[in-house]
């Protein structure tokens, strides 16, 4: 890793994700969310930070809740997104607004979504709402979504685990 990797890494006290890359939960409301779509309460929102870096990437997985995105530094990060309707879009966060890129992008809830950075590592913020919670995080099974989504393959080959 790159020495500004690994500062983040510290200074930040981030921790490897089950999906991929680094994360530190920096907010997670105290009310929580009442609702028949979830068997238990949620907080409203959590926010964390997101790292991803070179050789490694966030492997396919949706979760229940809307997740937005926000770029905080480094170099691009592509979140690919196969939308539970059908179809494929990319969101590229970064700086270059005038080439198209986006200071923020967002997943909707039930979407599969996986991303990586387009450079040494990209570091990001993402809020949930109703907030995250492990039980409601599901990893992509790779035969299951090529069947699902077969003109994405060689995609999600490259971007899934198991």
């Amino acid at each position: 890793m790159i020495p500004r990797t690994v500062a983040l890494i510290k200074q930040l006290e981030l921790l490897p994700h089950p999906e991929g890359g680094y994360y530190k939960e920096v907010y997670r409301s105290g009310e929580l969310l009442h609702s028949p779509d979830f068997e238990d309460s949620r907080s409203l929102l959590t926010s964390i930070y997101f790292l991803i870096t070179a050789g490694n990437f966030s492997a396919f997985h949706r979760i229940r809740s809307d997740e937005l995105w926000y770029y905080h530094e480094g170099a691009t990060c592509i979140i690919h997104v196969l939308h539970r309707q059908g179809g494929y879009s990319k969101i590229s966060l970064g700086k270059d607004i005038d080439s198209g890129e986006k200071f923020q992008g967002m997943v909707n809830g039930g979407d599969w979504f996986a991303s990586e950075t387009a450079g040494d590592y990209s570091l990001m913020g993402c809020s949930v709402a109703p907030g995250f919670d492990f039980r409601d995080l599901e990893m992509a099974d790779r035969n299951k979504l090529i069947l699902a989504f077969p003109e994405q393959e060689a995609l999600i080959s490259r971007l899934s685990r198991a």
